[in-house]
């Protein structure tokens, strides 16, 4: 049987992202998935099930013309059923460019992610970069 622990589902999800396996990252998401985009740009706010939380990456790829791209920089940190990740989030388009740290924070509950919290250590560039729309 596959480790459904928060960090074990948390660990697939990444390595999914990192290999580019993108509709695999998003089978890890619950049916009732709550996405939390931190800040005050085109992508900030909540989006509630995998084909919102999809059609928004799918958005991001769009505006940072294929650039963005997410890499976990340290250990996951678990406390119950969520799971901290340190992440760096990278991006260029047209005039603008993003490279900054962040945290990821994942609740996980049988086995799915249930929520998605987004953390950024430079709120102001990452609203420059994504832009209003």
């Amino acid at each position: 049987m596959t480790d459904q622990t928060p960090v074990a589902v948390a660990t697939r999800y990444f390595d999914a992202l990192r290999s580019g396996d993108v509709p695999g990252a998003m089978a890890l998401f619950s049916p009732d998935i709550v996405w939390h985009q931190p800040g005050s740009n085109r992508f900030s706010g909540v989006r509630r099930g995998p084909a919102e939380v999809g059609a928004m990456i799918g958005d991001m790829m769009g505006v940072s013309q294929g650039t963005f791209q997410l890499a976990v920089t340290g250990s996951p940190m678990p406390n119950g059923d969520q799971v901290a990740v340190p992440v760096r989030f990278t991006g260029t388009r047209e005039g603008a460019s993003m490279d900054m740290g962040g945290i990821d924070l994942l609740t996980v509950r049988d086995g799915s992610i249930v929520e998605v919290a987004l953390f950024s250590e430079d709120g102001p560039t990452e609203d420059a970069f994504w832009g209003q729309g």
